[in-house]
């Protein structure tokens, strides 16, 4: 079973009243929504990361690991 962390958030009034809505339309809890809600942000936020570290890389203000080092290192 997964643990659950309790949080105390402060949202913007329309979008508590967006929430409250969308609860009582879909018969849902307003915690799956948020969850549901943050995983697809965090999806969008890992293209946007690994978007950002492509074009560092492609400017040359970063480098990459050669794989075999990062082995070795882990004593792979």
């Amino acid at each position: 079973m997964e643990k659950h962390a309790r949080l105390n958030i402060t949202l913007p009034q329309r979008i508590a009243d967006d929430l409250n809505s969308l609860a009582d339309e879909m018969k849902d809890k307003k915690s799956r929504i948020i969850t549901k809600a943050l995983e697809l942000y965090f999806d969008e936020l890992d293209v946007t990361i690994a978007e950002h570290r492509l074009n560092e890389l492609d400017k040359g203000k970063s480098s990459t690991i050669p794989a075999a080092k990062v082995w070795k290192e882990l004593g792979l």
